[in-house]
């Protein structure tokens, strides 16, 4: 069985994912992306340096924090795919994704052709969270989840497979969160206060998939191009990985009673990276914090139950 879930690399992803996407505004605003095929060899040096600096500091630290303290094992696998009723598994796409992204658009600016800065900079993510599964495979606290792969590789091509194909993000992924009542029960796994539970609680976690209906239309349709649908999925009841029956201290809990359940919702949204003000500055903020879905009414589809304001 595995030890606590392995939410803490959680830290680590978004950490990066946020400064790369700073540093990917920052990069907008002080130069226009390159779209010929003509590499700066001079910004592609430093691409490379910044992510495999970012690279091998993230994995080091990781490693040292958190996987040295567990045994050691030769290599093994580990089936968690029923675990948190699949919510872990949207966690790695919506890494992949946006990794991905980031890596993608660095070399597209730094001048690498289309095809390869979208393959090859797309695929950052999915390098990083492989790693992080090798790591698993040789831990004896865990183990290599192949469902887990599948997630970073599905994360990977949707960022990849639109940007060659569709020639942008039509699909995209976000994120939102609002506190569960279920951590209060059990803090030490799904957190003990705010920024703890915004990783490790599930319950209170909703990926969505993010599209605009524009993007559907003719060209001389007037649609706003930044207004979007968005399907979410959710999860609730949860208290551990795989069941609700746990023991701490020499205590144990049985919560069983309490119903483990999906949320499949329907919701409004607003692709920050489409809205365009006349501050250089504020557009860059807004492409920075696009994964986050933009809060509005929500209506799910289990409970029929609607939400005058879901986040």
């Amino acid at each position: 069985m595995k030890y606590q879930s392995l939410s803490v690399y959680k830290y680590f992803i978004l950490i990066n994912l946020g400064l790369a996407m700073f540093l990917c505004g920052v990069k907008h605003a002080n130069a226009r992306q390159s779209d010929t095929a003509v590499v700066n060899n001079k910004r592609l040096r430093n691409v490379v340096i910044a992510e495999s600096s970012i690279y091998g500091l993230s994995m080091t630290g990781l490693y040292q924090l958190w996987y040295k303290g567990y045994p050691k094992e030769s290599f093994h696998f580990f089936n968690d795919n029923n675990e948190w009723l699949q919510m872990d598994k949207l966690g790695h796409a919506f890494s992949a994704y946006y990794v991905g992204l980031v890596g993608m658009e660095a070399l597209r600016w730094s001048g690498v052709d289309k095809t390869k800065s979208i393959w090859l900079g797309g695929g950052l993510g999915f390098i990083f969270l492989s790693t992080i599964e090798v790591f698993d495979g040789f831990s004896g606290g865990w183990g290599f989840s192949t469902g887990d792969m599948m997630a970073n590789l599905g994360g990977y091509l949707l960022c990849a497979g639109q940007q060659q194909w569709l020639n942008k993000q039509i699909v995209m992924l976000k994120f939102s969160y609002s506190p569960s009542p279920y951590a209060t029960a059990r803090p030490n796994v799904l957190g003990s206060n705010y920024v703890q539970s915004l990783f490790k609680d599930y319950n209170g976690q909703t990926y969505w998939l993010s599209f605009a209906p524009a993007d559907f239309m003719a060209e001389d349709i007037k649609f706003p191009k930044w207004l979007s649908l968005a399907v979410g999925y959710s999860a609730s009841g949860m208290y551990g990985g795989f069941n609700n029956i746990w023991e701490s201290k020499g205590v144990s809990y049985d919560f069983s009673s309490v119903e483990r359940k999906r949320e499949l919702l329907f919701s409004l949204d607003i692709n920050l990276w489409r809205v365009k003000t006349r501050n250089r500055t504020l557009n860059n903020v807004l492409k920075t914090i696009g994964f986050i879905k933009v809060p509005f009414p929500a209506y799910e589809f289990m409970s029929k139950k609607f939400y005058p304001f879901y986040f």
